[in-house]
């Protein structure tokens, strides 16, 4: 396994994390989720992404969190931990948002669900429009100085917000964004406009999310035909609408393409998504989900593809015959 740094830090982190969105808390049980933690860490995996959000869509309770942090006990210090706060967990008015009185809330909530003293990753789900960033950067910077929190993240966010945030932190002297997460693969590229050029320019590192593509550059879908029982699309409405907008014929034709070039070189499809996320240097590490131990071993596989110069060049030259990112 390669070991990269999270951001501009000292931390090394697996090119390749295992995330716990998706079927946590549903296909995946407790009993799955150690199964998955164990193959993660024998494949040599070290960092886990999860969020306080994550499972609630099956009887509205965090149970990714809550089954993680079963799975992690004895092997806490093996793993570079990352979870986030600020989506709607619960009900009332503060039940969301990057406020000092919900992002304080949640981060307590978070350590009870994971049975840990502190995360090593700590990020912003979502931009909050409605609180200061002021508000948001000093309260991260005291969950820091607490000893709660070891570095701060962001996801979702635009390139502008992050600079904002960072600056102010500066300003100050406060903690600074390390990294943001962003929804990155071979058929979404608007992260390649202004996020990654930005990355690259102030040291933040990336965190591709949904580097399968739900699914699509798994292969696990055929164009025309019903999703398997077993898919995350047969269970949730959302990622059927994520297969409506990026399922297109011509994304179809672009993904037989980087199948048969995978083929040829002795890798799936899957290898290919990871290894081409891999080729950017500024990729601390690619997240990607399993609802078995049997997958997370096969991504871990992937980051040994180290594409070069020219095989990127190919992989480009694939997408932008079929236009790649959707609108």
């Amino acid at each position: 396994m390669e070991y990269r740094k999270l951001g501009g830090t000292g931390v090394r982190v697996s090119a390749v994390s295992l995330g716990t969105g998706g079927q946590w808390g549903g296909r995946v049980d407790r009993g799955a989720a150690k199964r998955i933690v164990a193959a993660a860490l024998d494949s040599g995996i070290n960092y886990i992404d999860t969020a306080n959000i994550y499972g609630t869509w099956y009887d509205g309770k965090p149970l990714a969190e809550e089954f993680l942090g079963l799975a992690l006990e004895g092997v806490r210090e093996r793993i570079v931990l990352g979870t986030k706060g600020c989506q709607r967990l619960g009900d009332g008015p503060n039940a969301w948002g990057a406020s000092r009185y919900n992002l304080m809330n949640a981060l307590e909530a978070s350590l009870r669900r994971l049975r840990t003293d502190h995360v090593d990753l700590y990020q912003i789900h979502l931009y909050d429009p409605e609180t200061p960033m002021e508000e948001t950067m000093r309260t991260l910077e005291d969950l820091v100085r607490s000893g709660k929190v070891r570095y701060i993240g962001s996801s979702q966010y635009q390139a502008w917000q992050i600079c904002t945030c960072n600056d102010l932190a500066d300003r100050y002297g406060w903690a600074r964004f390390v990294t943001t997460q962003a929804h990155y693969n071979l058929l979404e590229r608007e992260a390649e406009a202004e996020l990654l050029p930005f990355c690259r320019a102030r040291n933040v590192g990336l965190l591709p999310y949904f580097a399968l593509a739900n699914g699509l550059l798994a292969g696990r879908y055929s164009p025309g035909e019903p999703p398997p029982a077993d898919s995350r699309a047969a269970a949730f409405e959302r990622t059927r609408r994520y297969l409506g907008r990026y399922g297109t014929p011509a994304n179809y034709v672009t993904i037989g393409k980087l199948t048969e070039y995978a083929r040829q070189r002795g890798h799936t499809l899957a290898d290919l998504a990871i290894a081409w996320l891999l080729a950017e240097p500024v990729v601390a590490t690619v997240i990607t989900g399993a609802s078995s131990a049997e997958q997370i071993a096969a991504n871990a596989r992937a980051a040994a593809w180290k594409l070069n110069a020219s095989e990127a060049a190919e992989v480009r030259a694939i997408l932008g015959s079929e236009g790649g990112t959707q609108e």
